[in-house]
Parts: C-alpha cells; structure tokens; sequence
C-alpha cells in the first residue's frame, strides 16, 4: 500500500487532536482510500512540553524548517495559526512542490490571494477545509457539490462563542459581561476575547466563503464588521452573510453583524456553541450546514478530510485536481454598506409626553423611510419610556443619518439603538 508521510507544524489542541484522530482511525482511514497516512515528523516550539495527547519524543523537533524541507515528507500540515511563521512555513513548502493542509482562517483571510498563487505556479495544492467553520464541510461544498450553482445568499453562524453567548443571554435574560465570564470560564472564550466578540473571527471565515461563493477574492478590509458588546442584541443571532442579485450581477454584500432572524427560520434553532451555514444556489435552491465550529475533534475532523483528499491526489499525480481558489467573476465588487439595504429594529428612550412620536416620525418621514410598526412596552414609569420601532426598507446610509438626527431631540434621553432584520427574502 501506497504511504504518505505527512509533517505536521504545530502540536498545541488541533496538532494533536489530528495525531490522535490519524492514530485512531488510520486503518480506517487506509481501508477507504488506499492510502497510508504516517506521521513522519512533528515540529513544535517545546519539545518536553506536557501535552494531553502522547506524542512520541522520537517524532519531535522545534526545526520546522528541517521537517519542511526534509525530502522524505510529501505533504505539509499547517497548525500553528498566526500570520507571519506561517505564510513563511507554507510558501516555502508550495515552492518545494509539496501540498499543504492549513486550518489557519486569519493566514488565509490576510493572504490568501498570494498563498493560491504559489500553489498554481507550483502545480500543487492548498487544502482548508478546517479553516471555517470547524466539522462542517462547506469548503468541499463550495468547490465541489455546488459547482454548478451560483450562490446567491450564504447566511453563516460562524463564531460558536458568540453564539454560545447571545444564547444564553436570549434563554436567561442575563447580561452581556457576566455570559461572557462564564464562557471564559468554560473555555469558549479566550482571556482577550476581542477576536470572538468583536466580530474579526467570523470576518475571516466569511471573507473565504464569499471568495469561493462569488468568484473574486474578498479581502478583510472590504466587510463591514460589528460585534456583539451592544446591550441590544440580546434578542438577536450574529450572522456573517453575503447577498447577490439571482442573475449573479455584482456588486455582493458580504458584512458580519448581528441581526434579527425569524423565529421559523431554521438559523433560529441554532443554539450554544454550534454553527450553521446556509446556502441558496440558483439551481439547488435552499441547503443548511449544521456542527461543531471548532474544538479539537471538530477541527481534526477537518483536517483528516484534507488529508484524504491530497493523499488521494498525490496517490494519482493529479496534485493540482482542484486548485484552491479560482477567481472567475473579474468585476467582482464588495458593495459599500452605506448602501446596503435592509430593514431594522431600532429601540429609543423617549421623555413620554404628546408630540414626542411626532417629531421621530417627522425625521424619518423626510427620510423617505417607512415605519411599519411602533411598540411601547405598557409597565414603565418615569419620565423616560422606551420606544420600539420596526422600519421598513432603507439603506444603511438614511437610517444612520436618521438616527443621528433623532438622536439629537431633547425628547430622546439616550443613543438610539439600531439593530437589523434578516428575512432571507
């Protein structure tokens, strides 16, 4: 039986959860493709490091370099996330000739577009599967199974520990920092969690998906991007999306923020730390992708996915089968969220005298937006009330402006807060 002997870089969680899982499951894994997976080499920064996954000492080293380069490994394992070492680390190995399995989203997202690059001059091959959304396959979707569909909506729950906190906030009530102390606790959230709940996360898995769904390369600095820290969303879910007109025209909306989704929606459902993907192609229709986003098993899964695939490719001496990425829309255009169009919920506090609704709908009546419901919660008392408003359509633009200037009424005693509503329409 054929072998491929595999170097892996980075033996931290997911380094070693694909050890163990490729230890576990290698005959299985042997029996399906034909192939033979072995470990040759793991490079790691502390060698006597304790490690809860027992890795042999003889398979150690801190010389990435050598296990790149080492003529004896044939296919590259990327895990030790960052930006810098590991766009050094894969580049060296694609010049090489030797394909790579990357799980790192950020390296992708920030440099994506040369990383593809030298896989083509190459003729060989990138694999990232484990780089979104953890276990579920939406990469091997995009490329493969939907390849004769173009995408015209991909909604995503891509952060389970932003899901994991506006669940809990939802189902309880509770506040916004003492969830996240407790995910913290729980280790659904690092100790700086500004990736997570500042939305940069979910930036770097929805620009990918966007790339593959729509043909052109998606760069972090064209999404718009809001996190969860507002007290507003505690009713709501963070979807990072992208939206393009059916007849697969550009320009493409691809944005993360939190919205409100209908509760028969099936990303409704979509609870804790897990994730989901949904997918509208103009000849499939609708499809959801639902489990684990991350964690070791999830994310080794992954990984393992990759794996048989190269292994496959390398067993045929097809290595370049399906390239990584390949850009087919040449006017692809991210469009501006100043001109995003949605419809919103928007949460006043207002002193509650005659004439005060007035003067709100007067401002968005010269806005040319629509107001299609007002709520005033019975049960408050003093001299401020809240005052819920649901809008009608309006671009991003005129409800901001409109805002501001309600914002600036002597009747209003706090800044409006504005959230979006998603009716996948």
């Amino acid at each position: 039986m054929q072998q491929v002997n595999l170097g892996i870089i980075g033996g931290g969680t997911v380094g070693g959860g694909v050890f163990q899982a490729i230890q576990r499951n290698g005959a299985l894994i042997s029996s399906r493709l034909g192939v033979r997976l072995h470990v040759a080499k793991m490079a790691v920064r502390n060698i006597h490091k304790p490690r809860p996954v027992k890795i042999p000492v003889a398979l150690l080293t801190t010389d990435w370099a050598g296990v790149v380069n080492d003529p004896q490994v044939t296919l590259i394992v990327e895990l030790i996330g960052g930006t810098t070492t590991a766009r050094e680390l894969v580049l060296n190995a694609l010049k090489l000739g030797k394909p790579v399995v990357t799980a790192n989203k950020a390296l992708l997202s920030a440099h994506g577009e040369e990383l593809f690059e030298a896989a083509q001059n190459s003729r060989t091959n990138l694999y990232y599967e484990a780089s979104v959304a953890g276990g579920i396959p939406i990469i091997k979707v995009l490329r493969e199974g939907l390849i004769g569909n173009r995408i015209t909506r991909l909604y995503g729950i891509v952060n389970g520990t932003c899901n994991y906190i506006l669940t809990r906030m939802k189902a309880e009530g509770a506040d916004f920092a003492d969830v996240l102390a407790q995910a913290q606790r729980l280790g659904y959230a690092e100790a700086q969690p500004s990736l997570d709940i500042d939305g940069h996360d979910a930036a770097h898995k929805i620009g990918i998906l966007a790339s593959l769904a729509h043909g052109f390369w998606v760069g972090p600095k064209q999404i718009y991007v809001e996190g969860i820290r507002m007290g507003i969303v505690k009713k709501a879910g963070t979807v990072a999306g992208t939206r393009r007109k059916p007849n697969g025209c550009a320009p493409v909306q691809v944005s993360v923020y939190p919205t409100l989704v209908p509760n028969a929606h099936v990303l409704a459902s979509v609870n804790d730390v897990f994730n989901a993907i949904y997918v509208r192609g103009d000849v499939v229709g609708d499809t959801l992708y639902y489990g684990r986003g991350a964690g070791q098993d999830a994310t080794a899964s992954a990984v393992l996915s990759d794996l048989a695939d190269a292994a496959l490719d390398l067993k045929c001496g097809t290595k370049s089968r399906i390239p990584p990425f390949v850009p087919h829309e040449r006017e692809g255009a991210v469009l501006p969220i100043d001109e995003v169009v949605a419809r919103y919920y928007v949460r006043l506090n207002v002193i509650d005298k005659p004439g005060t609704l007035a003067k709100i709908a007067a401002i968005f009546g010269r806005s040319k937006i629509g107001i299609s419901s007002v709520i005033q919660p019975e049960g408050h008392e003093g001299e401020s009330v809240p005052l819920i408003l649901m809008i009608h359509d309006a671009t991003n633009a005129a409800i901001t402006r409109a805002l501001a200037t309600i914002g600036a009424l002597s009747v209003v005693k706090a800044p409006p807060a504005m959230i979006r509503v998603e009716n996948f329409e």
